[in-house]
C-alpha cells in the first residue's frame, strides 16, 4: 500500500509542476527595454540579440539594439542596424532617431540633418533630436538653415541655456548680430555663470559697434574663466582701443562653439508598436521618452502533455498491478 502510495505521489507531482519559463523573443525584449531603461546597455544588448536569435526579423528589438549600440560609442553599428530596422518599419521613430544620432557622431552630417528631417515627418517633439540638427547645420555652415531646428529646442526648452549659445552662433555666421546679441541675452538670463557664452556675447557687442558692452562681457568671461586664451586675447586687443577686436578668420561657430557639451544623447527604450503614435509638439523640458511596460509571462503549466499523462497513469497501474501479482 505505501509503494503505491508513493507512486501516486510521484506521480501527481509530475503533472502538477509548472514547467521552467523560457522566454520568448518578446519577453527577450521587455528584458532588453528593462536593462536600457536603468542604464545597463551591455546587458541589454545580450537580450535583444536573445530576442533576436529566435526572431530576426523583430523590428522594435533592432531598434533597441540601435539605441545600446549609440550609446556604446558603436555607431557605425548603430547606423546599419538601425537601416535594417527600417528596412522593416520604414516609420519606426527610434530607428530614424538612432540612425540620425549616429551618422552625426560619425561627422557625416549632411547625412544627419536630412535623417533628421526624416524622423520629424513622424515624431516633432524631440528636443534633442531638433537640438542636433541644429548642431549639424553648424558643422556644415549652414546657418541660416541652423536656425530653424534651434528656435524649436528653445521653445521646448527655454531654459536650456546652450540652445540659445548655439542660436547666436548660427545668427553670428548669417550676419544677423542683432538678432544673435538677442540669443546671448536669453542664455545669459538663464545662467550667468559660462564664459563662452560671454565672450560669444562680446563678439556679437563688437559687430555692433558697442565695445563699451564688449570689452565688459570679455571681463565677466575671463572672471569665470582666467584661462580662456579667446576671450583673453579680445580684451587685450580692446584695451587702450575699445574699437575693434582681433579675430583670425571670420566670425563663425568654429570660434569656441562650446566648452560644456556638444550633442544630446539620448536612450530611450524601443516602444512596441502598439505604443507608437502620432504626437504633438510639447512646449516642456522634457526629452520624448516611451512608456515602458514589462511583457506579462504567458502561464506555462506542466510540461506533461494530457497524452502522456494518460500513458503514465496506465504505466503506474501495470507496476501496481504487478506488485500484488507477486505478493500474492
Amino acid at each position: 500500500m505505501r509503494s503505491k502510495t508513493i507512486i501516486l505521489i510521484i506521480l501527481f507531482a509530475v503533472l502538477a509542476i509548472p514547467a521552467v519559463h523560457a522566454e520568448d523573443a518578446l519577453e527577450w525584449y521587455s528584458k532588453g527595454q528593462d536593462a536600457a531603461t536603468a542604464g545597463n546597455y551591455a546587458l541589454a544588448l545580450t537580450y535583444y540579440d536573445n530576442s533576436l536569435a529566435l526572431d530576426k526579423n523583430f523590428a522594435a528589438a533592432m531598434s533597441g539594439k540601435a539605441v545600446c549600440l549609440n550609446k556604446l560609442g558603436m555607431y557605425n553599428d548603430a547606423v546599419t542596424l538601425s537601416e535594417q530596422a527600417l528596412s522593416f518599419r520604414s516609420a519606426d521613430p527610434v530607428a530614424l532617431n538612432e540612425r540620425a544620432y549616429g551618422l552625426l557622431k560619425l561627422g557625416r552630417y549632411e547625412e544627419s540633418a536630412a535623417a533628421y528631417d526624416k524622423l520629424f515627418r513622424v515624431q516633432n517633439n524631440r528636443l534633442d533630436a531638433y537640438c542636433n540638427q541644429g548642431f549639424a547645420y553648424l558643422q556644415l555652415e549652414k546657418y541660416d538653415a541652423a536656425v530653424i531646428p534651434y528656435d524649436h529646442c528653445t521653445a521646448m526648452d527655454p531654459a536650456n541655456f546652450m540652445s540659445w549659445n548655439y542660436r547666436g552662433l548660427a545668427y553670428m555666421g548669417s550676419q544677423k548680430y542683432d538678432l544673435a546679441l538677442s540669443s546671448f541675452n536669453r542664455a545669459t538670463g538663464v545662467t550667468v555663470t559660462n564664459a563662452t557664452i560671454w565672450n560669444n556675447k562680446g563678439l556679437a557687442y563688437v559687430q555692433l559697434g558697442k565695445t563699451q558692452d564688449a570689452a565688459e562681457c570679455f571681463r565677466k568671461a575671463l572672471g569665470i574663466d582666467p584661462n580662456y586664451a579667446d576671450a583673453k586675447k579680445n580684451r587685450d586687443n580692446m584695451v587702450g582701443k575699445l574699437q575693434i577686436v582681433n579675430i583670425s578668420g571670420t566670425i563663425t561657430p568654429v570660434v569656441t562653439i562650446s566648452r560644456i557639451g556638444t550633442f544630446y544623447t539620448t536612450a530611450t527604450p524601443v516602444p512596441m508598436p502598439s505604443e507608437i503614435t502620432p504626437v504633438t509638439p510639447v512646449m516642456t523640458p522634457e526629452i520624448t521618452t516611451f512608456a515602458t511596460t514589462s511583457v506579462p509571462k504567458k502561464t506555462t503549466y506542466s510540461p506533461v502533455s494530457p497524452v502522456t499523462a494518460f500513458g503514465a497513469v496506465l504505466v503506474v497501474c501495470g507496476i501496481m498491478g504487478a506488485l500484488n501479482r507477486l505478493k500474492k
